[in-house]
């Protein structure tokens, strides 16, 4: 197959064109390049996406995929005009921000969406609003040729967010000393192992499959996936557990970014957080490694980086200690 992807320098888009190198197929990507190198034996050709000429140098031939992962709706429109008659099949990676609402566990793609923006280019406090207009764009164009993928938190080797694998770097980097935990067993963790998307979008195209899904991975009680994560990372230490309403009381950053909680997420209207249902994704083929495959790969590359290093996500060593005396005393 001829496979464009609209991106292929960062995490996702590398990954899909990786895959599908090793299946045999021919990658182009499209991209500054500024986010890093593409997969060996792919083509990039280097360009500013927010140009008129952008797509002057790609060429004009049939392309069997085609994959598109950004989030701002002009370069998605300007994508769509100058592939979209040209290419048997679409995936648009968009995202679970896309919806409204967050309150409903098991809740599918039926759920009500944001409505979309107008702009062409977006920061990041319209970014739900800006995936759903290029679902609108992608839509319209493609019609019976296009996959939508809604994805949740993507996770394992390479996460640039850091959030996936904080809690197994955690356990690894200090086995013996005590390990903050929330006292919230029960809520529910998902991530999907970035290798298991891009495989199946690949299927997807390949099989010539369309449709909607909600990719998420498997729902995960917080309490096991802390069990899993002390038991691959080697962490035999005592565990802390902290209140929820303590932890609250702290102002402890939830779900991501620097001294958080990764995995984690309290706050009212986010109940269904991590919980959809992804049944129709599973219908359609999308199989998810182990939960402890996916640990001991991600705190691989975790130990190449270095567990000491400054993290973009989970507690800081100092912060963490912070927390664990403030609550003992």
């Amino acid at each position: 197959m001829e496979i464009l992807v609209l991106g292929g320098t960062a995490w996702l888009g590398r990954e899909i064109a990786t895959e599908a190198l090793a299946r045999g197929h021919s990658v182009t990507c499209v991209a500054r390049g500024e986010s890093g190198v593409v997969a060996d034996g792919a083509t990039l050709i280097a360009t500013d996406r927010s140009r008129p000429d952008a797509y002057d140098a790609v060429p004009q031939r049939e392309w069997d995929a085609v994959f598109e992962v950004s989030w701002q709706p002009g370069f998605v429109r300007g994508a769509l005009a100058a592939f979209g008659a040209r290419a048997k099949h679409w995936t648009y990676i968009s995202s679970g921000n896309a919806y409204e609402k967050y309150d409903t566990p098991g809740a599918d793609e039926t759920a009500v969406l944001r409505k979309p923006t107008e702009l062409d280019v977006v920061d990041r406090e319209l970014y739900g609003e800006a995936k759903v207009a290029c679902e609108l764009a992608s839509r319209e164009v493609m019609e019976d040729r296009l996959v939508i993928a809604r994805a949740g938190l993507i996770g394992g080797p390479g996460d640039p967010s850091d959030r996936s694998a904080a809690w197994v770097a955690r356990a690894a980097r200090a086995p013996e000393e005590p390990m903050l935990v929330p006292d919230t067993p029960d809520l529910a963790t998902s991530v999907v192992d970035v290798r298991d998307l891009a495989s199946w979008l690949l299927d997807c195209a390949t099989e010539g499959r369309t449709g909607t899904f909600d990719a998420y991975g498997p729902v995960v009680p917080f309490g096991e996936w802390i069990e899993l994560v002390r038991e691959v990372g080697g962490h035999t230490g005592p565990v802390v557990l902290a209140p929820q309403e303590w932890l609250e009381e702290q102002k402890v950053e939830q779900y991501m970014g620097p001294d958080s909680l990764t995995m984690w997420i309290t706050e009212p209207g986010y109940e269904g957080w991590s919980s959809r249902s992804g049944a129709a994704a599973a219908a359609a083929g999308l199989k998810h490694r182990p939960r402890r495959e996916f640990l001991v790969d991600a705190l691989a590359w975790e130990r190449e980086l270095g567990l000491d290093r400054e993290r973009r996500a989970g507690l800081s060593p100092a912060k963490e200690k912070e927390l664990i005396e403030s609550l003992e005393a």
